[in-house]
């Protein structure tokens, strides 16, 4: 199925370490999504966008995704995590910041807008003291439980871990939505051959 791809950069120089939030957020939101819908031939609605990164692109995502739940039809974190690190626009936050950008409590909030949103979670191996394969299990069990529609994979091999999310996580974005409008439903079966799928409630 053809798709559009953007793949637009945060921070201020190359090698930026800080989360996609604060003025990045805005960017996207106000200037990537409007410029993308005006000068491609694009679906510019809801249901025709995806925002999906790893990790703290995963963070970003969702954390974006969730506080404009009337933009992306889809969202995805591979290898992310679900809590704001105190960096770049966090670096000084305040709780109530933080609180502002927590994709647990924003799907909380928003549930009730976010019923024809679908999520996409998947996680590899250990990479980092502040990221655990736990941590996705656990947000997308959290999902499953406020009613949303998500599945969850989790890659068993470090080696290519990244490509093999990208591509389960392509997979699942592409297909049909009306093929995967069940809680619980796994990428297909062509993505996942690499990356063995975790049911959730099992």
């Amino acid at each position: 199925e053809p798709f559009i791809a953007v793949m637009p950069a945060a921070g201020t120089r190359p090698g930026y370490g800080g989360e996609w939030a604060g003025p990045w957020e805005r960017a996207l939101v106000d200037g990537v999504i409007p410029f993308v819908d005006r000068m491609l031939p694009t679906i510019a609605t809801k249901r025709g966008r995806i925002l999906a990164g790893l990790s703290a692109g995963g963070f970003g995502a969702l954390d974006i995704g969730l506080r404009h739940p009337g933009l992306f039809g889809t969202l995805e974190s591979w290898s992310g995590y679900f809590a704001p690190l105190p960096d770049g626009p966090f670096k000084h936050a305040t709780k109530s910041l933080l609180d502002a950008n927590d994709p647990t409590l924003l799907a909380r909030r928003e549930a009730s807008a976010l019923h024809n949103t679908r999520f996409f979670l998947s996680t590899g191996p250990y990479h980092s003291h502040l990221i655990q394969p736990s941590q996705t299990h656990a947000f997308a069990f959290e999902l499953e439980r406020l009613g949303l529609q998500v599945a969850f994979t989790a890659v068993r091999q470090k080696r290519g871990e990244w490509s093999d999310q990208l591509d389960a996580g392509l997979g699942w974005a592409l297909t049909s939505p009306a093929s995967s409008a069940a809680p619980s439903t796994t990428a297909t079966n062509a993505a996942m051959r690499a990356t063995p799928s975790i049911p959730l409630g099992k």
